[in-house]
């Protein structure tokens, strides 16, 4: 009997083993089944180790591309370029392209009647991408390496994502930059320069008692932890508002080490920058600081957005976003939606919103600093008709060669509400150069109503 008892315990574990198991399975098989249909060996939905079904498109309808006799891009080529880290590549190499990372969604796959045998079962996605705005950005580039990135900090849309070098899927050949399959927007860090004194100040207008009353004097160069940190010139006694706009090392960096180092990495934190934002699924990489490790000097340094500092361009993007919204904005996302290819809506993605990144009333305060930066330091006859509020920045990266040009901020305008970052590498001054991108950019945009 006790056999009998011990076989039907065993019997019973077994079986209750299978049902888990087969649970499991059915978990697995509905959230993964459409990304183990489109794995590469599956031969019934890949030719030549390119998936063979679906369709791209940007916000206006526009067809990026498409398989016929292989993938077909547009043909021109600025919009090709432009719009190549998001659409992807036939052969996967940009990660971040739709072509690898939304294949299961472009298969048509679901798990009631599976996928069909010819391409036109499959899906079209449509991107929150503006080609026509992208190929205005990349244009404005001239040649240079760097970034540009606009968003709708309502929506959360990502208007235009462009990252130089760009591959070209029509003349692969031809692509010998290094770099060229990294999408430096999303994926990549860069040391910020002054942009990042737009965090410095956020902690200094909330930490330091009556900082804004206070005044600095700039000679042009201050001794702090036995190293001098030095202006390109000097500034005289200004406050804070005029230290950001004149963009002053020597104020920054005593603002820096008065707050300490756990109340620059808390800021830091609290701005997001040092989180990833999820892109529809596309993680982005996290900016990195170090305040603690080395003395004074290099905190100093770091309240500058030089040292150790390096920045995510999107989450930067984002946090002027909120500045511009009062605390939080629109977390970022490049999928407008799904739809049968030439045919009815299949998926539309919700607005979600990041937690405040900004207290309301020091976002009030920065949106005047960098309205008032642009009229008294980068000119409004720069941006004309354009009710900008931004922070320039000149990073350098190598003492052999210029310095990393920034630009980043907001349109404090209701009807257009867009934030934006650019970087051209080696491009000197940040106004001049990633401003002046900006600016075009900015006023394709507003034309084309964002």
């Amino acid at each position: 009997m006790k056999r009998i008892t011990s076989r039907a315990i065993i019997c019973l574990f077994l079986s209750a083993m299978l049902c888990l198991g087969t649970l499991v399975f059915i978990h697995r098989f509905i959230n993964n089944s459409s990304s183990w249909v489109s794995y590469p060996a599956n031969r019934h939905l890949y030719t030549n180790g390119q998936i063979n079904t679906g369709r791209i498109l940007d916000s206006e309808g526009l067809v990026m591309a498409q398989f016929g006799t292989g993938w077909q891009y547009r043909d021109d080529q600025s919009m090709r370029l432009s719009t190549i880290h998001a659409v992807g590549d036939p052969g996967g190499q940009i990660g971040t392209g739709a072509l690898s990372f939304f294949a299961g969604n472009l298969t048509g796959y679901n798990v009631i009647t599976g996928t069909g045998s010819t391409a036109s079962n499959g899906r079209d996605l449509h991107l929150t991408i503006d080609a026509e705005l992208s190929a205005t950005a990349y244009d404005a580039m001239d040649g240079h390496h760097g970034l540009v990135g606009i968003y709708d900090y309502t929506t959360g849309k990502i208007l235009c994502m462009v990252s130089t070098p760009a591959y070209d899927p029509n003349h692969p050949g031809s692509t010998s930059a290094n770099g060229s399959f990294i999408n430096k927007f999303l994926s990549s860090r860069f040391t910020p320069g002054s942009i990042f004194k737009i965090i410095t100040t956020t902690a200094a207008l909330e930490k330091l008692d009556n900082i804004e009353n206070r005044t600095f004097k700039c000679t042009g160069t201050v001794e702090i932890g036995g190293f001098k940190v030095t202006c390109q010139e000097p500034h005289g006694t200004l406050d804070l508002e005029e230290a950001l706009n004149v963009s002053c090392n020597c104020t920054f960096g005593q603002l820096a080490v008065e707050l300490g180092s756990g109340i620059m990495k808390g800021y830091a934190d609290s701005a997001g920058l040092t989180s990833h934002y999820n892109v529809n699924g596309i993680k982005t990489a996290k900016s990195s600081f170090d305040f603690s490790s080395g003395g004074d000097a290099d905190l100093a340094w770091s309240g500058c957005g030089q040292g150790k500092d390096l920045v995510n361009a999107c989450s930067m993007m984002v946090f002027c976003g909120a500045i511009a919204s009062g605390g939080e904005a629109a977390s970022p996302q490049i999928v407008d939606h799904f739809s049968f290819m030439n045919g009815a809506d299949l998926t539309d993605y919700d607005i979600h919103y990041t937690e405040e990144l900004i207290n309301p009333e020091t976002a009030k305060i920065l949106t005047e600093y960098m309205r008032t930066d642009v009229e008294k330091n980068y000119g409004q006859k720069n941006f004309p008709g354009l009710n900008i509020c931004a922070k320039s920045g000149t990073a350098q990266v190598d003492k052999t060669k210029e310095s990393n040009g920034w630009f980043t901020g907001f349109l404090n305008d209701v009807d257009h509400p867009l934030a934006f970052i650019c970087m051209v590498e080696e491009g000197g001054s940040g106004a001049k150069s990633a401003g002046k991108v900006i600016n075009t950019v900015l006023q394709k945009a507003v034309a084309r109503g964002h």
